[in-house]
């Protein structure tokens, strides 16, 4: 039956009106400077693909079929490292040890270094043993922007490095060389120093290739043995080899590699703002105050494998070196060649961000002790004092003009 031709005006105009209360209810898509995810420019199709593949598998929540835990922290990468960024204090990281007359034991055979408070069903959950006087937290890092940290050669951090502060500029960055894992394949970018290599992923740049990352956070954080280490996790107080019953490894070279390949290919993170007049002024208060002194704005990547990342300059303002960051900030805990008040520069890229993926609210520093980017200036000791010092002396109107230019990143 055909309606009335009043009848289909008004359905027509109570469909627009319809239409457009959505739109109104529905947020717009956020703009690419916006957001952490997305690929570097210039992969070619097969690799986009295959970092949609490895996307999905950097997102699987593993259950007790897959091998989760017995005992765990989170069920998924993505748990931790929401939308790319940093962590939150909720999926905080409890690492212990035992120092005794400067000797430090990570307590391997009382379940260190890290602490797993969850456990599957019919499992009990991990305690801190007694001997841990040693205990450390840290919130998740985040991810993007790897591939191009990865693809620098040592040389390039070896540029900056100056233990002995012979420039006078009271700032003595160091390396950290940390013995490789079993599975670490030097390429032509790393420089051996006694059989260590330097150091450029984690708090403490305690770890040589994003690889060596992503092996460790499989285990200690979800529980998840790999081809690379298929040592299952198991709560010492439950007996030894006690677990999930999951044949090990869990998952393959290829989904590890896979994670690898994810991270590498995520873009750097975006800028905003570059060209507004108290960004500009900010940042060149930034250089006056003598920041980049530790958060090196520049550096070029190496040839790499992945031709996107080959020779390709990027801002990540971190020198990637161990800095004394003073009694205020030591936790206690030595990883690797660094002592525990030394602290790798963190990147500063995408920290502009950093509250979005942290529910709003901005956590900074290893541990998120830090609600703003002024009280972590602050918080900066040992050879960063000096320059937490000239920002302090800056008038209002120019600390602002800093913190624009650090929102900016």
């Amino acid at each position: 039956m055909e309606l009335p031709k009043k009848t289909l005006i008004l359905f027509a105009l109570g469909s627009l009106i319809i239409t457009g209360a959505c739109r109104k209810l529905l947020p717009l898509a956020p703009k690419d400077e916006e957001v952490l995810a997305g690929t570097i420019p210039g992969l070619t199709p097969a690799q986009e693909h295959e970092h949609l593949v490895a996307d999905a598998n950097f997102g699987q929540v593993f259950s007790k079929a897959d091998g989760l835990g017995p005992i765990y922290v989170q069920t998924s990468c993505a748990n931790c490292h929401v939308g790319n960024g940093k962590g939150h204090p909720s999926t905080t990281i409890t690492r212990f040890a035992n120092l005794n007359g400067g000797v430090i034991d990570y307590l391997i055979s009382k379940g260190g270094p890290q602490l797993q408070n969850r456990s599957i069903d019919n499992y009990p959950v991990e305690l801190l043993p007694a001997e841990a006087n040693v205990i450390t937290k840290r919130i998740a890092p985040a991810v993007m922007g790897l591939g191009f940290i990865a693809a620098m050669s040592d040389q390039s951090i070896l540029d900056n490095a100056d233990p002995n502060d012979t420039n006078g500029d009271g700032i003595s960055g160091r390396c950290n060389y940390v013995d490789p894992t079993s599975f670490f394949i030097p390429q032509n970018i790393h420089q051996p120093n006694s059989g260590k290599y330097i150091g450029r992923f984690g708090k403490k740049a305690e770890k040589v290739t994003i690889q060596d990352q992503v092996v460790f956070a499989l285990k200690q954080d979800i529980g998840i043995t790999s081809d690379f280490d298929t040592d299952d996790l198991y709560n010492y107080a439950s007996g030894i080899y006690t677990g999930d019953n999951a044949p090990d490894p869990e998952v393959s070279a290829s989904f590890v590699n896979s994670l690898v390949f994810y991270m590498r290919t995520l873009k750097a993170p975006p800028r905003r703002n570059e060209e507004d007049a108290d960004v500009k002024a900010g940042q060149s208060l930034f250089y006056q105050v003598g920041c980049t002194n530790c958060h090196a704005p520049t550096f070029t990547t190496d040839k790499s494998d992945i031709d996107a990342l080959s020779y390709k300059t990027f801002h990540p303002f971190s020198d990637f070196l161990l800095h004394d960051m003073g009694s205020g900030l030591d936790d206690g805990y030595p990883e690797g060649g660094a002592n525990s008040y030394e602290w790798r520069t963190p990147p500063l890229w995408g920290v502009g961000l950093a509250k979005d993926s942290q529910g709003g609210q901005m956590f900074l520093l290893h541990d998120g002790r830090a609600h703003s980017f002024e009280e972590a200036i602050m918080m900066h000791g040992g050879e960063a004092a000096s320059r937490r010092d000239l920002f302090s002396a800056l008038n209002d109107s120019q600390k602002k003009q800093v913190i624009k230019f650090l929102e900016s990143l």
